[in-house]
């Protein structure tokens, strides 16, 4: 409550009473803010278990595609194991990709994405090119680290 706002509660209860009264001024607790950021906190993951970071920042210029390929093997079968475990992610259209479906009026945006030529009112019937995606979890590791630390996706390696 601010102060202004006090000033006139005691104001008017003196009127009703002549007892006295006690005014308790209501502290506002801050929200914490989080200490790092979530995204950083996947990243993080898909780095240290997938060292995703690291291949997409690597010049590919000085390799052959056969030892690109075979790098992308490991990267997307531990990129997807840390997806698996934090999101659990799910098709959002059972349908294949290619059969005819129908977007029904009133339909969720941020579910159906219309390309190609959009003309009219829903009820919609098209081709799925591709079914999308959904999580059926979120379990995001807590960031234990200090504030200090909050934006570091990797540490130095360092051998000894």
């Amino acid at each position: 409550m601010s102060k202004l706002g006090l000033a006139f509660k005691a104001f008017f209860a003196a009127f009703k009473s002549d007892a006295p009264v006690a005014i308790e001024e209501k502290k506002e607790t801050p929200v914490a803010k989080p200490a790092r950021s979530e995204a950083l906190t996947l990243l993080s993951a898909l780095q240290r278990e997938a060292r995703l970071v690291d291949f997409l920042m690597e010049p590919l210029d000085g390799y052959t595609d056969q030892q690109v390929a075979a790098a992308v093997r490991d990267i997307q079968a531990d990129s997807r194991k840390v997806l698996d475990r934090m999101f659990a992610l799910k098709p959002l259209r059972t349908e294949n990709e290619g059969e005819k479906i129908t977007v029904p009026a009133g339909f969720d945006a941020a579910a159906f994405k219309l390309t190609g030529n959009v003309a009219g009112e829903a009820p919609y019937t098209g081709e799925l090119m591709h079914p999308g995606w959904t999580a059926s979890k979120l379990d995001l590791p807590v960031w234990q680290g200090s504030e200090h630390s909050a934006n570091i996706v990797a540490p130095a390696e360092i051998e000894l």
